[in-house]
């Protein structure tokens, strides 16, 4: 069963949600304040989360920012403030879709069905390659069961690696994959986020040998025992 974190300050619209969630099939948690969320999404399985923008102690844009350090979860922001919306509309916090208050409880139960639907869809969809397994929720990668301690940065890498096996990827195609925003990147950083990944690979799996240079050109993947 799915669950749902609620995070708002409003007892009666939190019950509204939960009763439409709960009579859906989900279960659920409710948080009245922000400045508790981050350190309970971090430890509790959360399958997604309705995030008010307005919360006392840390408001919903600063818990979006920090859960996107550590986690993929799907973030449905929900906002009375109508001079939010192109700002949530251009996901530049990393929430995944937004709701205005006053709202339909169907509405957030649509909301909720589309966004897991998603997430279901990516995990099918995601690369399986001779035991390795990534989960795009919660940003993991494994290897044969052994998990893999990556950064968010180091998942990003091997995530776009591992996608097309053989393929080689240029730098420059790399910097502009996995920072997004613009900031300024140089080869030297590329290549030490590819030293530490083969790192960590290898404390998993000494024998592998599945990230390759390719002089002048960049880097692939292609596991090889």
């Amino acid at each position: 069963m799915n669950k749902v974190l609620i995070i708002e300050d409003e007892p009666k619209l939190a019950e509204l949600m939960a009763a439409y969630l709960a009579q859906a099939g989900y279960e659920h948690h409710h948080l009245d304040r922000g400045d508790i969320a981050v350190d309970y999404i971090k430890n509790n399985p959360i399958d997604l989360i309705l995030l008010d923008l307005m919360l006392p102690g840390l408001d919903g844009v600063e818990i979006c920012k920090q859960v996107r350090q550590f986690s993929a979860v799907p973030i449905i922001m929900v906002t009375a403030k109508a001079e939010e919306i192109d700002r949530l509309i251009g996901l530049e916090m990393g929430a995944d879709d937004y709701v205005c208050k006053p709202f339909s409880p169907r509405e957030i139960v649509a909301r909720v069905k589309a966004n897991l639907r998603r997430v279901q869809l990516d995990q099918e969809e995601a690369p399986r390659n001779d035991g390795f397994e990534l989960d795009t929720n919660r940003l993991r990668v494994t290897y044969k069961g052994e998990l893999i301690d990556l950064t968010t940065v180091e998942f990003q890498l091997f995530q776009l690696l591992i996608a097309e096996p053989g393929r080689v990827f240029g730098r420059d195609h790399i910097m502009k994959s996995i920072y997004s925003d613009s900031r300024v990147v140089s080869d030297r950083t590329i290549d030490s986020h590819i030293k530490k990944l083969r790192k960590k690979i290898a404390a998993v799996a000494p024998e592998l040998n599945a990230i390759h240079s390719v002089y002048g050109a960049g880097y692939r993947f292609e596991n090889i025992d």
